[in-house]
């Protein structure tokens, strides 16, 4: 089969959620608008989450794995699974399933427009802390980046691969991902989708990394956006 989407989920310590992240995106495949294909990106998992993408990918055709040696963050899960993207389209949904892949559907109808079609997680089942951090910390990155989004840490996306595979990824930039994709002159677009409780395993973002830490990524935006390099070439004769 020829793929044309890749939906990468990165996971740490995610062994009780594995099994129905398995069953929801089978339940995905079934009903894709396009061929899809899944990459797990474990990201150093100290639990036996490696052991169950192992078994998941060994019975299904669809399902690949990289893992990392180390836990280095969701940022690098992303641009590890970036670096080995194969196909015109990419997708990212997180493994707590607060999103529904179904949605996929719902960006994928809007990317031959756009460059990036981001999900707003409308009614959100979070705590009221979570929630206010998220909207404060949202508000912020507005101001700095001017691109327009709601909600750019909601867990679901596609983007087109020519596009994730230029963005000059450091810690923290999962946040900043249409930002970046406005730097390359792209196309973004956001859309309502649903949202749910976590019903097992852990968050991995507290009230400093949710809210802290987003600020002092802003300022290393700012020095990427000064010193980010971005050409069209006009004409060549080198054929």
């Amino acid at each position: 089969m020829t793929y044309r989407l890749t939906i990468i989920v990165p996971v740490y310590n995610e062994e009780d959620n594995l099994l129905r992240v398995e069953k929801e995106l089978l339940s995905y495949l079934k009903i894709a608008t396009v061929p899809t294909k899944i990459l797990f990106v474990n990201d150093g998992s100290n639990d036996k989450s490696q052991e169950l993408i192992e078994q998941i990918c060994e019975r299904n055709k669809d399902f690949y794995f990289i893992s990392l040696s180390k836990n280095k963050g969701l940022s690098v899960a992303i641009k590890a699974g970036f670096d080995h993207l194969d196909t015109e389209l990419v997708g990212y949904i997180d493994s707590d399933l607060q999103t529904s892949p179904s949605d996929f559907n719902l960006l994928l109808e809007h990317i031959d427009e756009f460059d990036l079609v981001t999900g707003v997680r409308a009614n959100r089942k979070d705590s009221f802390v979570k929630k206010m951090s998220s909207t404060i910390a949202n508000g912020i990155r507005r101001t700095f980046t001017h691109d327009g989004m709601d909600d750019t840490g909601c867990p679901l996306k596609v983007i087109k691969s020519s596009y994730a595979k230029k963005i000059p990824m450091f810690k923290g930039l999962h946040r900043f991902l249409p930002a970046m994709i406005l730097l390359q002159d792209g196309k973004i677009k956001q859309i309502p989708i649903q949202h749910f409780p976590r019903i097992a395993g852990e968050a991995k973002y507290g009230l400093w990394n949710r809210l802290l830490g987003p600020l002092m990524d802003c300022f290393a935006y700012l020095w990427m956006k000064k010193k980010y390099i971005n050409y069209e070439i006009e004409k060549s004769n080198n054929e």
